[in-house]
């Protein structure tokens, strides 16, 4: 019994055989109950509800039911998916397809479909890239709503549900996982940014301590030099000339250049 609480849309989709086929031309059973209670699409376009499912659909619409849409399908018996397990290739490809999660297997491993879970939807025989997919026939004769039942009905709609819930629990824990992975690498870069910071300060203050030690010894080495050296007499002149030459034998400065004047020559040079 549907509650009367109930949209037009929610008692529309639990009429439908919740195959998830997309024969209607709508991505799954909910949105075809959408567009038919907008009046954006008619009840005569789900080929596995049949006959049957039209009567249903129209008599809670309030309109008079419309032969199945040829362009939809045709009313047949229900139809299982098997897969020719000598030819899979793993690709998983035919999971990805199937919307009731009726297919199990893992990626480069063989795949085998669930009988009792396939609504019968054949959406994953098109993606299989080696055709090693076939719907086969169950129901005999028994076609539409005489081939499938309420609670298969309600039990693939609940797989369906769970199935969406899954994907989006995936896909945000995929996220997250992205999102710390881009984290870490970005933490990593900046903390490798800092060292090379650190390094280069360290380089820079080095530097300094160098420059400022070459100064002091510069400086000490300017002080040390004789002062007031011009104009003395040819005595003090050769005293300042020999203080210089022990200086230089001892690597403390660069040899002095030639004495030019001859009024500054010491005694033993004139």
């Amino acid at each position: 019994m549907i509650p009367a609480a109930l949209t037009l849309a929610d008692r529309l989709e639990a009429l439908l055989p919740q195959t998830q086929c997309t024969k209607c031309g709508f991505n799954g059973c909910r949105p075809y109950a959408e567009a038919m209670a907008s009046g954006e699409a008619a009840c005569n376009r789900c080929p596995p509800g049949g006959a049957e499912g039209i009567r249903r659909l129209s008599a809670a619409l309030g309109v008079e039911p419309l032969p199945l849409d040829p362009e939809r399908g045709i009313e047949q018996p229900r139809a299982v998916a098997r897969i020719d397990e000598s030819l899979c290739i793993g690709c998983t490809l035919c999971i990805q397809a199937c919307p009731v999660d009726a297919i199990a297997g893992a990626a480069k491993q063989m795949h085998t479909v669930i009988p009792e879970l396939c609504t019968g939807c054949d959406l994953c025989v098109a993606p299989c890239p080696v055709d090693c997919i076939a719907m086969i026939p169950v129901t005999g004769e028994r076609t539409g709503w005489a081939a499938w039942s309420q609670e298969q009905a309600d039990a693939a709609h609940a797989r369906y549900l769970s199935r969406k819930a899954r994907l989006v629990r995936e896909r945000e824990e995929n996220d997250a996982r992205l999102a710390a992975k881009a984290a870490a690498k970005l933490q990593a870069l900046q903390a490798e940014a800092a060292q090379s910071d650190a390094e280069r300060a360290a380089q820079e203050r080095k530097r300094a301590i160098i420059q400022a030690a070459i100064e002091r010894a510069r400086q000490k080495q300017q002080a040390a030099r004789p002062q007031n050296t011009e104009n003395v007499p040819p005595s003090v002149q050769a005293q300042i000339d020999a203080a210089e030459a022990r200086r230089a034998k001892a690597g403390l400065t660069d040899k002095a250049a030639p004495k030019d004047d001859k009024t500054n020559t010491p005694p033993e040079e004139q």
